[in-house]
């Protein structure tokens, strides 16, 4: 037992499997960049302990016709002009920036997509698995 130490210190474990996992509503072209950074970085501190874990990434993307957001009191619902577009008219561009952009850097990536309005009554319709060609991080 090393001195100030109550348990004995030994070798820590390293990551087999890293996961991450992302969901966008709405707002997903001004989110994406900060999303696929993320994502990114993820893959780097999994792989930064040592070994090579297998690195998989999940993102769920909305394509709902409408959403509301909601900050405390205030309701914000999605116009389908300007910022407030609907989440299906950024869905097709916010997959291809994942798929370009993310994808690369993970052993397996998917994209969910599903919709949700965030309005009563909170229902989550449709999910479906969108696969890249293939991924490309493990050589």
């Amino acid at each position: 037992m090393d001195p100030g130490y109550h348990v004995k210190r030994g070798p820590i474990a390293t990551i087999e499997i890293g996961i991450e996992v992302k969901i966008i509503q709405k707002a997903m072209i001004r989110q994406i960049d900060r999303v696929i950074n993320d994502l990114r970085g993820q893959v780097e501190q999994f792989k930064s302990k040592h070994g090579q874990p297998i690195t998989i990434g999940i993102v769920g993307v909305n394509r709902a016709s409408q959403y509301i957001s909601y900050e405390a009191d205030k309701e914000w619902p999605t116009t389908g002009a300007g910022r407030h577009k609907h989440p299906y008219q950024e869905a097709d561009e916010t997959e291809a920036r994942l798929l370009s952009l993310a994808a690369p850097h993970f052993d397996e990536f998917l994209i969910l997509r599903f919709t949700a309005t965030n309005s009563s009554p909170f229902r989550l319709i449709g999910l479906t698995r969108v696969r890249p060609a293939s991924t490309t991080a493990r050589s």
